[in-house]
């Protein structure tokens, strides 16, 4: 029977367990992308909390690809010196990292990247703050080969995999969505068409870091908005990937418009509310061979468990109880099975804006009050 701390392989990638922490934000590296001793410290002890895969925040392949300050950058060779002290500081704790590479596209604004976004097409749509540019022909084709010159970097840096972050409206969702791709080329219109430039930067990547190297997806199942990506077309998707050699499609759904269902849900209080992408999940791995990680609002290890029992997915990724417990990993490992701490009101993100770095607030405020009463 499959259990949740189960040691497994993806590609030949050595997993402790089937726990991976999601890729989130951090806000910890300089402004030029370059990755700083903190963030390092933030994945050491992740690591050492015993989770068996972490996938990073996500880096941009290039400078107009960011979003976020403090955001990770993969775009130069500026950065190897600290990128491989960052590996090397997971891999000492026993762990495996993944990097995520993304674009973010027309979800950026003029003002972080100095110049006017790129998506598909140019559409004003709720997800975009700014009128995007549309792509040429030319600049997908540079973009492609920006996301394997960033896989190649990660490898040789000492990262385990990469993974392509197709999810939550960024650039290669927009391609796959008929929202926001209203191209009439090769690269709009049918799902073939839509699928297009994932398949071109996944060939790419694989091309650039060998068969032996995991590559992975994140995936949206739908982006729970109108006119935007469906379940059926995510199938699609995802079908088409597993058939290119994909080694992992973690599922993941809705994009910053999507109202109440967005990929960061808040007031998880029962197991009801609890893995709300796990159908869009079970539907993928029902159509690809291969595993499937499920991601949003898990919290509770019986049902972590049962998923995992039950062949529902075949890994349990979480980002935000990561957060305030970098070592629930280990906690329930050793027994302690109670719920994870996190009450998903997504406060721990203000501080990367404003202090430099993510953390529970809720966490501080309780260890401030206990010390105060010491």
């Amino acid at each position: 029977m499959r259990k949740l701390f189960d040691e497994t392989k993806i590609n030949g990638m050595l997993l402790a367990n089937r726990l991976v922490r999601s890729a989130t934000w951090e806000g910890m590296c300089e402004a030029t992308g370059r990755p700083t001793a903190k963030l390092s410290s933030c994945y050491a002890r992740l690591a050492k909390g015993g989770v068996g895969l972490i996938i990073t925040g996500y880096a941009f392949v290039r400078p107009d690809g960011r979003q976020l300050p403090g955001q990770m950058g993969v775009h130069t060779d500026d950065f190897a010196a600290e990128m491989r002290a960052l590996t090397a500081a997971v891999h000492h704790q026993g762990s495996k990292i993944c990097m995520q590479l993304v674009h973010v596209g027309g979800q950026t604004t003029a003002k972080t990247i100095g110049c006017q976004p790129v998506a598909p097409s140019a559409v004003q749509v709720a997800q975009f703050p700014e009128l995007p540019a549309e792509l040429a022909i030319g600049g997908i084709e540079e973009l492609v080969a920006c996301f394997a010159a960033g896989a190649a970097r990660a490898r040789d840096y000492g990262f385990d995999a990469v993974q392509l972050h197709a999810s939550h409206g960024y650039l290669i969702n927009q391609f796959l969505s008929p929202l926001t791709n209203r191209r009439s080329d090769r690269y709009g219109g049918s799902m073939e068409n839509r699928t297009r430039f994932l398949l071109e930067v996944y060939r790419a990547v694989r091309a650039a870091v060998g068969k032996e190297f995991p590559v992975m997806v994140k995936l949206n199942g739908a982006d729970n908005l109108e006119g935007g990506l469906e379940l059926e077309d995510a199938l699609y998707a995802a079908r088409a990937l597993d058939e290119e050699g994909a080694d992992a499609i973690e599922v993941s759904g809705g994009t910053p418009a999507s109202g109440e269902r967005t990929p960061v849900r808040q007031g998880i209080e029962t197991r009801e509310q609890e893995a709300y992408n796990l159908p869009l999940a079970y539907r993928i791995k029902g159509g690809v061979s291969c595993p499937v990680m499920v991601v949003g609002g898990l919290r509770t290890f019986e049902l972590a468990e049962g998923i995992i029992r039950r062949e529902e997915a075949d890994y349990i990724a979480m980002a935000r109880p990561f957060i305030r417990e970098p070592e629930l990993a280990r906690r329930w490992q050793e027994g302690d099975e109670s719920r994870a701490r996190c009450i998903s009101c997504n406060g721990c993100f203000k501080p990367g804006l404003k202090e430099g770095g993510i953390y529970c607030v809720i966490d501080r405020i309780e260890r401030e009050n206990r010390h105060q009463s010491l």
